[in-house]
């Protein structure tokens, strides 16, 4: 049973009024970490379900609205989403690949620290924890999260998770035109990923309300966490990219945990049969009808985390300053570019290159 009460020195007073009266039979709402959420779909006027969030219909305020203009009627995404196989988003697994360099170990080691203070800052008790022994693909723990455990947790990893991409790409875009030399394909890539990640944020936030202590901590974590890959993207892309890769792996770890326990029945509010997916998440990935759950909704997402996982893996095999993109490169052979969310650590150099 999720609590209904509100920690007061994560929510200011108003923020509780706020929440108080949001407490209605139409709602069954949480607060964790400063954040507000809802399980439970509420109806607007016109009979269409609105994302769940704890904020009445008339007081909820719409992050990244539309804006109404004379001539627009929709701008699409700028890089449209290609899509999985039902195979390939269940096949996705977690999986870990071994430090061979000092390099690896230092990223690997530098992400377990990223990962206990995520486990921190979002109250992740111990008895919700895996197996230390095999932290990226253990998934049983003694305790299952709560839904709304679970949405303080993607909101937190998502909002950080789209600052890689855009770092590695603005830099090695600097440097093309810098340097007078193209890119090989690399930025693109890089930019999309960044996209990608913010349209899993975006997403989220269709479902729930972040606090002001929320906001506060993503502020200082992106500034922190913008600054320190700048730096190492400067000194070594290669272990950069192998830390993405890693990271990337306690995101695929992350998301097939919530599916477990989805599938294990610890979190009937997602089974609801009033659940509804946010109407991004159906046309960004063109969620067919009768494919719209939350759990459908979370293999998607696996399935990208799956995807940035074997390309940072693959990049930082690379030779950084000659190497082409093999992601987006026509190959001799006539063969389709490889497919890196069923290579969880990544592809050697010489099997691309």
């Amino acid at each position: 049973m999720l609590s209904t009460k509100v920690q007061p020195k994560l929510c200011t007073p108003k923020q509780a009024v706020r929440l108080s009266r949001a407490v209605a039979p139409l709602f069954q709402t949480t607060a964790v970490g400063g954040i507000r959420i809802g399980l439970v779909a509420s109806v607007q006027p016109n009979g269409s379900p609105r994302a769940f969030s704890t904020t009445p219909v008339t007081n909820l305020r719409e992050f990244f609205p539309v804006k109404e203009t004379e001539h627009i009627r929709q701008t699409p995404a700028a890089w449209p989403h290609h899509g999985y196989t039902e195979e390939e988003m269940h096949s996705v697994v977690p999986s870990h690949r071994l430090p061979k360099t000092w390099g690896d170990w230092a990223a690997w080691k530098f992400v377990r620290t990223c990962r206990w203070g995520m486990d921190f800052f979002t109250g992740m008790g111990k008895e919700q924890k895996v197996d230390k022994k095999n932290p990226t693909t253990a998934v049983e723990t003694i305790k299952p999260l709560t839904e709304a455990q679970w949405l303080l947790r993607f909101i937190f990893l998502e909002s950080i998770a789209g600052v890689p991409g855009i770092v590695a790409g603005m830099l090695r875009h600097l440097h093309s035109i810098r340097r007078l030399k193209r890119d090989n394909g690399w930025i693109e890539t890089l930019l999309e990923e960044s996209y990608n990640e913010r349209m899993h944020l975006l997403t989220f936030m269709k479902m729930c309300e972040p606090g002001w202590f929320m906001k506060i901590l993503l502020i200082g974590a992106q500034g922190v966490y913008f600054n320190g890959l700048f730096l190492s993207y400067l000194i070594s892309p290669k272990i950069t990219h192998r830390f993405v890769g890693y990271l990337e792996e306690e995101a695929v770890h992350t998301y097939t945990m919530a599916i477990k326990q989805i599938e294990d029945g610890h979190l009937p509010k997602w089974a609801d049969s009033n659940f509804v997916v946010p109407d991004i998440a159906v046309k960004y990935w063109h969620m067919p009808e009768g494919k719209r759950t939350m759990k459908d909704l979370i293999l998607y997402i696996r399935a990208d985390e799956a995807s940035h996982r074997g390309v940072n893996h693959t990049l930082s095999n690379m030779n950084q300053q000659e190497d082409p993109n093999p992601f987006v490169s026509e190959r001799k052979d006539g063969k389709k570019p490889p497919r890196p969310a069923l290579r969880p650590e990544g592809y050697e150099r010489q099997e691309v290159i």
